[in-house]
């Protein structure tokens, strides 16, 4: 009897451990919000035990990347927080100085849809066309019938993203968006059906897509920001600081100082694989840490994490010339990039968020 209660106590301290030890994820009960304003608290790089030696290395780095603004939380609060381009016609990039979110602004568009969800004025199964009525696309009526909101969302409508020339992969005129498979069997990047869901937001609401924005996220967390068209594409601007906080409120599973902005269901959502082709995928964000991934403009599954050099928990939102959003929940750590031409010529800057990550792991100890 005490032989076998002496087991099954063994047994039950294993298992605590090693659930302790599966879960990642520290509390977050610690995390510092910053109130509305230009008040943020900051911590030292010395006083986590960082190696503020390799800073200078980092520094030189963004200068030779053409960036703009770098911003490293932990727990919330600020680490580092670097600004840059002295040679900008405008002057220097500086604290109040607005960017272009580039494609990173997906994830804020895929949070304000899953805020629209749970109040009830988006269903993610709806047919697109209930929101943007018939004829939006080149297909068929029973074509675009398929096509739901929640295609939209995880990049799986179908829509070819390479239509003929001289239509552009943005295009968002009906004449362009063309029947390349049945939506749900095939993973594409394809921008022009992510603009389209500023429409669903907008008729889905009643409002245009800044206003709902600010009531329902901006507002919430002390952002700003502004939408501004350019060609087809409708490009989210904001400060490094506002990115920040987006991140802040990310890492915090959607929950801004004990008040739930993105709802739970619709955060994990967000942050889990959404289809079985490109698995480094969410609703509008990048995932890494899984088997393979895709990248835009090919058809290619490759092999390996999205980010080698970063944590596997990491997930991010990712744009053209580095806007970059990565979310560490295992280290409490959010990175902010804002930039130029990293000279990573692809819609999403894959390469250089990897080489960033390595210059971070020089100074950041776990």
């Amino acid at each position: 009897m005490i032989k076998t209660l002496r087991f099954s106590l063994i047994y039950i301290f294993i298992a605590v451990a090693c659930s302790k030890k599966s879960d990642p994820t520290p509390a977050t009960s610690s995390l510092y919000f910053p109130p509305t304003g230009s008040t943020w608290e900051t911590v030292t790089p010395a006083s986590l035990g960082w190696n503020e030696s390799a800073i200078p290395d980092l520094v030189t780095y963004l200068n030779s990347t053409n960036t703009r603004a770098l911003i490293v939380l932990k727990d919330g609060k600020i680490v580092i927080e670097e600004y840059m381009g002295t040679q900008l016609t405008s002057g220097a990039f500086t604290v109040s100085s607005n960017w272009y979110w580039a494609s990173a602004g997906k994830t804020l568009t895929s949070a304000l849809v899953g805020i629209a969800n749970d109040q009830g004025k988006i269903n993610l199964d709806s047919k697109t066309s209930d929101y943007l009525g018939a004829g939006w696309s080149s297909l068929t009526p029973t074509q675009e019938g398929k096509i739901t909101v929640r295609n939209q969302l995880t990049m799986s409508t179908g829509l070819d993203d390479a239509p003929p020339s001289p239509a552009s992969t943005d295009c968002t005129d009906p004449a362009c968006l063309i029947y390349k498979a049945d939506p749900g069997t095939r993973w594409a990047y394809h921008t022009a059906a992510y603009t389209l869901l500023d429409g669903v937001i907008e008729n889905a609401t009643g409002k245009s897509l800044d206003t709902y924005l600010t009531s329902e996220i901006l507002s919430k967390i002390g952002m700003d920001g502004f939408h501004q068209m350019s060609g087809y594409n409708n490009v989210f601007y904001s400060t490094a600081r506002s990115m920040a906080r987006f991140g802040l409120l990310l890492l915090n599973k959607g929950v801004w100082s004990g008040t739930t902005v993105i709802p739970q269901s619709y955060f994990n959502l967000m942050t889990t694989s959404s289809q079985n082709y490109n698995l480094s995928y969410g609703y509008l964000t990048w995932l890494n840490g899984k088997n393979s991934f895709m990248v835009p403009q090919l058809q290619t599954v490759f092999s390996g994490e999205l980010t080698t050099n970063a944590p596997s928990d990491m997930f991010a939102a990712m744009g053209k010339n580095g806007q970059i959003i990565n979310v560490v929940p295992s280290q409490n750590l959010v990175v902010i990039r804002m930039g130029d031409d990293t000279q990573d010529t692809g819609l999403v800057s894959f390469t250089f968020q990897n080489d960033l990550w390595a210059k971070l792991n020089a100074i950041i100890t776990k």
